[in-house]
């Protein structure tokens, strides 16, 4: 994490668990996860990390190793992409965009070092070169009904429309669904732009941010996570991050039988639960003593009390689900794709 951006947001008053990037909140963790349900809030997103890809072959490297369609990326748009190993499981997830004749893909901080490493694995004698832009470029993510009028105030754009980017100078928004901003900047731009965003958007923690992942059901692979399902099992297609019309990547030809032979039996499920639940949290069924029916992917308190999450649950088992065990806590799970 940059160092100078991380003792600015200390400086107002933001709570890191320990050394780690994990942004806890700004003093009022409640008080943050009420106001990213009713209020406009704005979030350092010091979980996430930047790989750029550039070079005359960047496209068609990433469209040759990730499972969306990077040859039709448009300038102006994003789309959700995967990166699965060979035996199809997702060693990554991704939002990619274009700038320019380069490519950006924000991924799970604990990922980025391995990703790139075995990325470059991969490149051979294309013409693209990998970079890690971590210390350089900053993301924000903004909030809530007053969302656009933080932007316009902070003189930036904002897009209309899912999936879509635009840009002031060297400033990227790109709007992640209804109510959701995402802004990339470099780090000599963001003190700025934060000062003008929180005169009316309320600084939040990370798990304000990811209790937003839980309701819009972003599946976000992470380090604990990794190598777990296949994108199918996270519902992955459905957010646009799978093709099925291009050619070959790794795994291909596992996710593509398993699209055509219908022998998803894992899906995406929202659970409520008593207990605090983290990525990588087994998932249980009495009705199923042999092996676990789910795992974890993404988990935060919730403003009503209690605890939400997004998991892969396998259907058949989703209305007897326990955390850790047999005998572990009942969770409550429900579909996201019913």
């Amino acid at each position: 994490m940059n160092p100078h951006w991380r003792s600015f947001l200390e400086s107002a008053e933001a709570l890191f668990d320990g050394d780690s990037t994990e942004l806890l909140s700004f003093g009022d963790a409640p008080g943050e996860l009420l106001a990213a349900r009713q209020q406009t809030i704005v979030v350092p997103l010091t979980h996430l990390a930047l790989i750029e890809a550039s070079g005359e072959d960047a496209k068609s490297f990433l469209h040759n190793q990730l499972t969306s369609d990077v040859n039709h990326l448009g300038k102006g748009l994003a789309q959700h992409a995967g990166w699965c190993t060979a035996k199809g499981r997702m060693q990554a997830s991704f939002l990619t965009w274009r700038q320019d004749e380069r490519y950006l893909l924000a991924l799970s901080a604990d990922l980025q070092e391995a990703s790139l490493k075995r990325l470059q694995m991969f490149v051979l004698r294309a013409k693209v070169k990998l970079a890690a832009l971590t210390d350089t470029t900053l993301m924000l993510g903004v909030s809530g009904p007053q969302a656009e009028e933080s932007l316009a105030d902070a003189g930036l754009p904002c897009p209309s429309t899912p999936l879509t980017m635009a840009m002031q100078d060297e400033t990227t928004v790109i709007r992640l669904d209804d109510s959701r901003l995402l802004i990339v900047a470099p780090e000599s731009a963001m003190a700025g732009l934060w000062q003008k965003l929180t005169v009316k958007a309320r600084p939040a923690g990370l798990p304000a941010w990811r209790w937003l992942d839980i309701q819009a059901a972003f599946p976000l692979v992470t380090l604990a996570t990794k190598e777990e399902f296949v994108p199918q099992m996270a519902d992955f297609e459905k957010i646009g991050g799978v093709s099925f019309h291009k050619g070959c990547y790794p795994g291909q030809e596992v996710v593509a039988r398993t699209q055509y032979l219908g022998k998803v039996k894992r899906h995406l499920f929202r659970l409520t639960s008593t207990q605090a639940l983290k990525p990588g949290d087994v998932l249980h069924s009495p009705d199923n003593p042999d092996q676990s029916c789910g795992m974890v992917m993404t988990a935060a308190p919730s403003p009503a009390g209690g605890y939400e999450a997004l998991a892969v649950v396998q259907s058949n088992y989703s209305e007897n689900v326990r955390l850790g065990s047999l005998d572990g806590p009942v969770v409550k799970a429900v579909a996201v794709n019913p």
